[in-house]
């Protein structure tokens, strides 16, 4: 494995997305699964769910090693209620975790909580159980309670240490997410404009030099799109400088 691990973004959709083969996101998943078990190699795997919030001024962290599943969406057949996903925690990294985000000046709490929906339907795609195996641990991370970019920011700073012990972190959301819209706009195949333009601001964004990024990453959460594209808030999309 290389000396610094990659950061990766997984666009999971919604809970259907381990059942929908032939949705073009469901191969792309897999590649980027694939990647990551038989190239990367990662000794942990530390994951940022947009369906998790912490407080508005703490982070919490998942410390345990054993935990259900969570089923925080609403209105979908039973099957995908029944869903597993073979997991384990680290009890040990997430107080490393705890640690840096000390050291960083973010207060932080550790608790017992299930991955979301938002980690372990991407992963049963990107990590099927008997097809590519993850075999390391799993730690989520919440985000705060908050809008404020440049705390979701300062956060992935804290982390970024991480990498160079061969940890993968991995943040899990949508550049766009207007449930409201999707479903007046389902049958149509021509996207939302915000979507497009909102999508290629944030893109511009995360390629932008490192030096730049925390302030363009601020720019695109004032911008009028941006709550187009989340009217129940913008930390899904929180930028790492990792």
């Amino acid at each position: 494995m290389a000396s610094k691990a990659p950061v990766y973004f997984f666009s999971h959709g919604g809970p259907d997305v381990q059942y929908n083969t032939r949705h073009p996101a469901y191969p792309v998943l897999q590649n980027i699964g694939k990647e990551i078990t038989q190239k990367v190699k990662p000794k942990a795997v530390v994951v940022f769910s947009g369906h998790w919030e912490g407080e508005p001024n703490t982070v919490l962290i998942n410390k345990a090693e054993h935990t259900d599943l969570i089923y925080d969406f609403y209105g979908f057949p039973p099957e995908f209620y029944k869903a597993q996903y073979p997991n384990r925690g680290d009890p040990d990294l997430a107080f490393k975790i705890m640690s840096l985000l000390d050291s960083a000046g973010i207060k932080s709490k550790g608790v017992t909580r299930g991955l979301d929906h938002g980690v372990w339907s991407g992963f049963h795609v990107a990590f099927h159980p008997e097809q590519n195996t993850l075999n390391v641990p799993i730690v989520q991370v919440s985000l705060y309670m908050s809008e404020d970019p440049d705390k979701h920011y300062r956060l992935g700073q804290a982390v970024s240490s991480l990498r160079d012990e061969g940890i993968v972190i991995i943040g899990a959301g949508m550049s766009v997410h207007n449930l409201r819209d999707y479903m007046l706009s389902r049958d149509k195949s021509d996207p939302m404009p915000y979507s497009v333009s909102f999508d290629e601001a944030l893109k511009e964004a995360v390629e932008a030099p490192p030096a730049e990024r925390q302030v363009r990453m601020a720019e695109a959460a004032r911008r009028p799109d941006a709550r187009q594209a989340h009217p129940v808030g913008f930390p899904e999309v929180f930028g790492q400088d990792t």
